[in-house]
């Protein structure tokens, strides 16, 4: 059996202007400030002498390797990017960079953030647009009723009110 495994979608290339902020920063602190850093205790343990026992050497350059990958990544994904800083003209439709309030079949209340794949965090409620509930929530409007499909079945959600701009009110979530 071989590890081949078919081509994985390609992921939006839509961010919101706070997630390109954020990964634009990142780039600019690994590019400015950590891998200078790095570089300099790899010049330090050069000097030291012998480089092919020397750990602080080898971890040194194992570093800078991690960090040039992610600043490759970062550069090439900051430039295919398209940064969403418009709202839509039919606000009443769940569209990228939304806050939608959802209610669930146990009468929970849920709040989440349509935003692009390299800005999720589900800690502030922030799903990735190619999220299965994204996908599902995308061009619905208030009282519509979404049908997901999950691992343990199928889930429903109602939504029950659309915000972009400004978080809605942290109480709501």
């Amino acid at each position: 059996m071989g590890r081949w495994r078919p081509p994985a979608r390609p992921a939006s290339k839509y961010i919101t202007p706070e997630g390109y902020r954020m990964l634009n920063d990142e780039l600019q602190h690994l590019w400015k400030v950590k891998r200078p850093e790095v570089t300099q205790s790899v010049q330090e343990a050069a000097a030291q002498g012998d480089r092919s026992e020397n750990a602080e050497y080898i971890y040194g350059k194992k570093m800078l390797r991690e960090i040039d990958r992610r600043i490759r990544f970062l550069s090439r994904r900051l430039d295919d990017m398209t940064v969403v800083e418009q709202l839509p003209d039919d606000r009443s439709r769940v569209y990228f960079g939304a806050w939608v309030e959802l209610v669930d079949e146990d009468d929970q209340r849920h709040c989440y953030r349509l935003v692009g794949p390299d800005e999720t965090d589900a800690a502030r409620g922030w799903i990735s647009v190619d999220a299965p509930l994204a996908r599902a929530l995308l061009k619905k409007q208030v009282d519509d009723e979404v049908m997901v499909h999950t691992p343990t079945g199928e889930r429903y959600y109602d939504v029950v009110a659309i915000h972009y701009g400004a978080p809605p009110n942290e109480s709501q979530t």
